[in-house]
């Protein structure tokens, strides 16, 4: 695949930051603006909305000599978002969305349109309704639910081959695990 390929197929798969980055930023406006409001108020001589600001620089000031119990639990909740805004920032977001081999031309297929096509080879193989059938796709697995009619057995090998052979067909590069679960509970009719 070319570097311009690589970089479509990248984008198409991987969601941007942006949201996450839209977010925070309006936070920090909001406390900002908020100090500004509590600094002008306390400016022009009126009553804050929440805290003025030398009752803030107070109680800042006045934390060493607080209890530790608070103060580990502010410290804590300020740690878990720094990690989880650090997460964010760091690890690789990803859409539901496959690149598939095209000879070419560049394919993103969404992950449900791949579940549906992996549920039809599921329920031929079982000799079930589509309906009866459900694929739940994960990066590099597919667990298939089947809930067979009453009375009848499925093949859990011969379905497991059937719907590695239709991922492999569609996906070659990126070879999925896949579990079978059959339903001990059938349902009437067809």
């Amino acid at each position: 695949m070319s570097i311009p390929a690589t970089r479509i197929v990248r984008r198409e798969t991987h969601s941007p930051r942006s949201t996450a980055a839209v977010i925070v930023a309006l936070c920090v406006a909001l406390v900002v603006a908020w100090v500004a409001t509590e600094s002008v108020l306390s400016l022009l001589g009126l009553r804050p909305l929440l805290l003025a600001p030398r009752g803030m620089l107070s109680a800042v000031a006045g934390f060493p000599g607080a209890s530790q119990a608070p103060l580990i639990a502010v410290a804590v909740v300020a740690g878990l978002v720094g990690v989880l805004l650090l997460a964010v920032a760091l690890l690789p977001g990803r859409r539901a969305r496959r690149p598939l081999e095209a000879e070419h031309a560049i394919v993103v297929a969404n992950d449900t349109m791949l579940a549906s096509a992996l549920a039809r080879a599921a329920a031929r193989t079982a000799a079930v309704s589509p309906d009866a059938v459900s694929v739940a796709l994960g990066r590099r697995s597919a667990t298939v639910r089947i809930i067979p009619v009453s009375g009848t057995r499925v093949d859990r090998d011969a379905v497991r081959e059937a719907v590695s052979a239709e991922f492999a067909q569609a996906a070659p590069a990126r070879p999925a695990r896949v579990s079978v679960l059959v339903s001990a509970a059938g349902k009437v009719g067809s």
